[in-house]
């Protein structure tokens, strides 16, 4: 099975080198057999919703950006490669309404270019470059959504994340793709149910996942309120771990799935990667969060939080 991953790898990346190299590389990895990854995404997360799973996924940010470019595709190619279980990335809209792969408004951070994602078409976005995490221009091009999309068809899941103001444009690309299955759309933050009800036309088989702030009023009771969406998932953010309300969530994680962050402190109250890694508090912080019951949790330390998770056998 490795080998024949290193096989498909390694022609896409000499593909990539190409003239036209993205389209031929997203062309290659949509068509080669999804056995030679053997992830079955779908069948994955549907496995998330089963109340006798005590499996913890986890989602590499901005696809392990420490490795490749952030939402780039070999950012992409490098998760499958490595088993992780999905990749979360960020979607903006082009001037001719075309979505990319990027968190930013602008191109200024992550790229060789300057400006605001929607004064470009794709065409002239597509000539600029992705910096990789020490800041240095690379090869990689910026992806389209649904290129990435086409590429983890079968092979990974997918949270995407910055597409609040373009819902009914995402999910169009993941029906297209035939992908709706994999991935997991987040919907906005604090919106209640009722609220995403009327302003959003939601596909019925689609998983979606609301950013709740637990020092919000009200925050239970907004999380509360997706329970009737069976393929909804919340998650909570916290800059401190003193709220009160927090010790409800092992409660309410029996009828509603939730997911956490192991990201930067103000997202987990302190209970964060670099905690886990760089001051060997994994238990203090990724075990902190573990008793609180995620159903998936997102890192910017994958392969290690996943080491971790296999320790407590909660990881498959």
């Amino acid at each position: 099975m490795l080998e024949i991953k290193a096989i498909v790898n390694s022609i896409a990346f000499n593909i990539l080198k190409m003239k036209k190299g993205i389209k031929l590389a997203v062309l290659f990895l949509a068509i080669a057999s999804s056995v030679a990854y053997g992830q079955q995404p779908a069948k994955k997360l549907s496995g998330v919703y089963s109340a006798a799973s005590k499996n913890i996924l986890v989602a590499a940010h901005r696809g392990d950006w420490r490795i490749a470019p952030e939402n780039s595709l070999n950012a992409l190619l490098s998760c499958i490669d490595q088993g992780f279980d999905m990749m979360e990335l960020d979607v903006k809209m082009t001037k001719d309404s075309v979505l990319i792969v990027m968190h930013d408004q602008t191109i200024d951070r992550t790229t060789n270019g300057k400006g605001k994602v929607s004064d470009f078409t794709l065409e002239e976005i597509s000539k600029f470059r992705l910096r990789n995490g020490l800041g240095r221009v690379t090869n990689n091009a910026i992806p389209t959504f649904k290129e990435l999309m086409l590429v983890a068809k079968n092979k990974i899941l997918i949270n995407v994340d910055k597409g609040n103001d373009h819902l009914k444009a995402v999910f169009t690309v993941l029906k297209q793709t035939g992908t709706t299955n994999q991935a997991i759309v987040n919907v906005g933050d604090n919106i209640s149910y009722q609220q995403l009800t009327q302003a959003e036309q939601i596909p019925a088989d689609a998983y979606i996942m609301v950013v709740v702030n637990m020092a919000r009023p009200g925050a239970i009771e907004l999380i509360k309120g997706y329970e009737p969406m069976k393929k909804s998932m919340v998650q909570p953010i916290f800059d401190t771990d003193t709220l009160s309300n927090l010790k409800l969530l092992p409660q309410i994680a029996t009828s509603q799935k939730i997911w956490l962050n192991s990201l930067w402190p103000s997202l987990n109250g302190g209970h964060d990667d670099d905690r886990a890694v760089e001051a060997h508090q994994a238990e203090e912080s990724w075990g902190w969060l573990v008793a609180h019951k995620p159903v998936i949790i997102q890192s910017d330390r994958p392969k290690a939080l996943i080491t971790f998770l296999k320790s407590k056998k909660l990881h498959n």
